[in-house]
């Protein structure tokens, strides 16, 4: 994403929020683990690590200061903040809320893009699974949620999909799913359960994918298509605007590339590039 959004023009920057995140695939504007890391917390108090990563962004949200004085150097650059991963701090625990919300008074603009392994779409229970995490979490932190299926080019190593990609995105008619449910062994047991909580969730709206797509999606969610970050904001929005939801045929696109005829692209894609080089190779000449 800071690649792309660079690439389009935008002035980005990432920080970093995880202090167990030892090897950062990315430039890092700010970094926690200037102020504390995982292992110092764990080594010090003798906390395990999810003990030790609660400590962390307690100890962060008391040192609030230090991070706003930080973000300061940003100007008014796109920020990315990378959090942790750990569920807790998300569904239960105050500090990133907490944190969330100092930001949200020193007029950051904030969505949540939550990101899922496409994998879980393979297993039902996990399905529903993930779907309470991200509902649990949209009515935690209380910003714009964005799901984001990832690793889509995975997902078949795992196991075949019971529907279509769209199913999961749209989270269209869970009762479809209470068959798959009744015929697993151990969530069998719980078919009220179940039915209970395939209910609960379509009582939400939850949501989409895909670069371009999801950026589009994302500056309308936090306004940043009505703002006037960067000069020329007026074409952004019009993108953002004109083409701000995922359609149907977009997950079928994603599906017949990634799932269905993977191969089949991937050879066409080799073949594309052995072309663009010889005649790059031509022109040389």
């Amino acid at each position: 994403m800071h690649q792309f959004l660079n690439a389009t023009g935008r002035k980005v920057s990432v920080v970093n929020l995880d202090p167990a995140n030892d090897f950062l695939p990315y430039p890092c504007a700010i970094n926690i683990s200037d102020l504390i890391t995982l292992q110092d917390v764990m080594e010090e108090l003798k906390l395990g690590p999810n003990g030790g990563m609660m400590y962390c962004m307690e100890f962060l949200e008391k040192n609030f200061d230090w991070f706003e004085e930080k973000l300061k150097s940003l100007g008014d650059n796109y920020i990315l903040f990378d959090f942790p991963g750990q569920v807790e701090l998300f569904t239960h625990h105050n500090s990133v809320k907490n944190i969330i919300e100092r930001l949200q008074k020193l007029n950051y603009r904030l969505v949540t893009i939550h990101l899922v392994d496409a994998h879980y779409c393979t297993d039902p229970t996990k399905y529903i699974s993930i779907l309470l995490i991200s509902l649990k979490t949209m009515l935690q932190i209380e910003l714009p949620h964005i799901n984001v299926l990832s690793k889509v080019d995975l997902m078949e190593s795992y196991g075949k999909l019971a529907f279509n990609l769209d199913f999961y995105t749209e989270v269209q008619d869970l009762s479809y799913l209470l068959q798959h449910l009744d015929e697993d062994p151990f969530a069998s047991k719980f078919k009220e359960l179940n039915k209970a909580l395939c209910g609960l969730i379509e009582d939400f709206n939850l949501d989409k994918n895909s670069v371009l797509k999801l950026v589009q999606v994302i500056d309308k969610a936090n306004g940043y298509v009505f703002g006037g970050l960067t000069e020329g904001n007026e074409s952004i929005m019009l993108a953002a605007m004109g083409a701000n939801t995922t359609t149907l045929s977009d997950i079928l696109e994603v599906q017949e590339r990634w799932l269905n005829s993977r191969e089949d692209y991937d050879e066409w894609e080799l073949k594309q590039q052995q072309m663009e080089q010889a005649q790059k190779n031509v022109k040389a000449k």
